[in-house]
């Protein structure tokens, strides 16, 4: 299914000059992937302290953009340049469902944002990064299938953040929230039933 991921190799391209930089500078892995879980805590915490405020909701798409450079960014230093580690791994994981509960969270906290569809929309989303996650051990490989995958899912909340503080929210918010649900439940569906194709069956 076609999904934002699958521009993943030009982004990555685009920062391989800088990843080679940080590399040569003894940036690990790790110091980067922290500054993304920290960058998402901040923003979100932005969002809570003044949920009404515009200047949080305006940032967002920029804050989930560094995000996503981030993640490709600390992915790149372990596979390119030798610095994996099963800490590292972890931590990558870990950190990329704090940063979705951290960000998102928050945007139930917004006038005109219903809590109970924000909520789901994002309860789904670690469902589906679960179901990634869990392929392994069906004796598959991690999953990325979509159709809203992680870099889907911030495309989709840092538009909604563009428009709460803009001034364009409405009746459509709860609907679209419930929709981002539904993808992230099928998402998860969709990488359990290729996890059980790749490892044989059930």
């Amino acid at each position: 299914m076609a999904s934002i991921y699958r521009l993943k190799p030009r982004f990555q391209s685009l920062l391989r000059p800088l990843v080679r930089r940080l590399a040569a500078a003894g940036c690990t892995p790790n110091a980067v992937t922290w500054a993304a879980t920290a960058l998402s805590a901040a923003a979100g915490a932005a969002i809570a302290l003044a949920p009404g405020a515009a200047g949080a909701l305006l940032a967002l798409p920029a804050v989930l953009l560094a995000r996503m450079a981030l993640n490709a960014i600390d992915g790149m230093l372990a596979r390119e340049h030798d610095m994996r580690s099963r800490l590292g791994a972890m931590l990558n994981e870990i950190g990329d469902v704090a940063s979705d509960l951290a960000l998102y969270l928050p945007l139930a906290l917004v006038p005109g944002v219903p809590a109970v569809p924000l909520v789901a929309a994002v309860a789904a989303g670690v469902v589906a990064e679960v179901a990634g996650l869990a392929a392994p051990l069906a004796g598959g490989s991690r999953r990325y299938d979509g159709p809203l995958g992680k870099s889907d899912r911030a495309f989709a909340f840092g538009t909604l953040g563009l428009a709460l503080g803009a001034g364009w929210g409405g009746a459509w918010v709860g609907p679209f929230l419930w929709t981002l649900a539904a993808l992230g439940l099928a998402t998860a569906a969709n990488r359990v039933r290729a996890a059980l194709r790749e490892a044989g069956g059930p």
